[in-house]
């Protein structure tokens, strides 16, 4: 879920809060409402990502604590997708050491601790516009998120032709371009002569055996 609190002068910067919990986004508007920011919310790390290409905020507060993906890898595809993105984490006290190492790992300007108030803003808010960090952790981020990161294969051309049974795969041996069609076998063909043969044959055959029947009535005396 993402949802905007504008204020009145468009040339206000805009901070991106990606925060799931309510008492933490009603805080954090209030604070960046009376440093006249333009406020956009979002309460899922994986659209958040989305929303970052979309704005180009100058500012993004991250809960390390969100839905689908955790504050740590969506800081790390913003900062894949933007390298001068200016990231702010807030976590519970609980998560102090991960926040740490979150900071660290995406590069971000601050890590601030929940509840977050006005007064805990503004003594790193100078930390926070200052230069921002390299993300070291970005070389990690195909192994730390590899499901959705899956690289195309290269082209290697045109996809080969499966072999038939009993016959050899097209263009195997043929340069390259060059289609090879391989020769069938054929049925071997009859001699013309031979077919001409053939009626003769037959004929002479029953020709011979009418005389065989006639000689034997003959000898058998059935036409005396």
């Amino acid at each position: 879920m993402a949802y905007v609190s504008n204020n009145s002068d468009e040339g206000s910067p805009t901070v991106l809060i990606v925060e799931s919990n309510t008492m933490s986004i009603q805080r954090l508007t209030s604070i960046f409402k009376i440093k006249d920011f333009n406020i956009e919310i979002c309460q899922d790390g994986d659209r958040a990502v989305d929303e970052y290409i979309r704005l180009d905020p100058e500012l993004v507060v991250i809960s390390l604590d969100i839905p689908s993906l955790d504050g740590h890898l969506t800081a790390l595809e913003m900062r894949e997708h933007g390298g001068d993105a200016r990231i702010v984490f807030v976590a519970p006290r609980r998560l102090a050491s991960t926040a740490s190492d979150a900071r660290f790992s995406a590069g971000a300007v601050a890590w601030l601790q929940k509840p977050i108030t006005a007064a805990v803003l503004d003594e790193q808010w100078e930390t926070i516009l200052g230069p921002i960090p390299e993300a070291p952790g970005l070389e990690d981020l195909d192994e730390l998120y590899p499901i959705d990161r899956i690289k195309p294969e290269e082209d290697d051309g045109p996809m080969p032709l499966p072999a038939l049974p009993g016959l050899p795969l097209p263009g195997i041996d043929s340069a390259p371009g060059e289609l090879v069609v391989p020769e069938l076998p054929l049925p071997p063909l009859e001699n013309s002569a031979a077919k001409k043969r053939k009626p003769r044959l037959v004929l002479y055959m029953v020709i011979v055996s009418l005389a065989i029947g006639i000689a034997y009535y003959l000898s058998s005396g059935y036409l005396l």
